[in-house]
C-alpha cells in the first residue's frame, strides 16, 4: 500500500533540531522524500506499524504532529503531478 507522511515538528529549541532529524531519518528507511516533510511510502502493513511505532518513540506529542494518509494500493491514479517531480516511482525497476 502506498502512504503518504508528512509531519512538522517543532525546532524552536535544540531538542527539536535533533528530533526532526531523527523523524527524518526513519522516514528515508521506508520512503521517498517528495517534499520537505513529506514522504511517500510503498509499504505492507506490518512495516505501517514499525514506523508509527518508531516516530512515536521520537516526537514530542505536545509540540509535534505526524500524519498518515493511505493511498491504498491503486495510488498511482490518485496522484497528480505539477510542477517537478521529485524522487522516484518506487514500482519501477532501480538500476544503480
Amino acid at each position: 500500500m502506498m502512504m503518504l507522511i508528512t509531519y512538522d515538528v517543532d525546532f524552536s529549541n535544540e531538542n527539536g533540531e535533533k528530533r526532526l532529524r531523527k523523524v527524518a531519518r526513519l522516514c528515508e528507511k521506508y520512503g521517498v522524500r517528495v517534499q520537505n516533510s513529506v514522504f511517500e511510502m510503498l509499504i505492507d502493513p506490518a512495516q505501517l506499524i514499525e514506523i508509527k511505532k518508531s516516530l512515536e518513540r521520537v516526537i514530542d506529542k505536545s509540540k509535534d504532529s505526524v500524519r498518515f494518509y493511505n493511498l491504498g494500493k491503486k495510488w498511482e491514479g490518485r496522484v497528480e503531478i505539477l510542477g517537478q517531480q521529485k524522487g522516484f516511482n518506487q514500482t519501477d525497476t532501480l538500476i544503480l
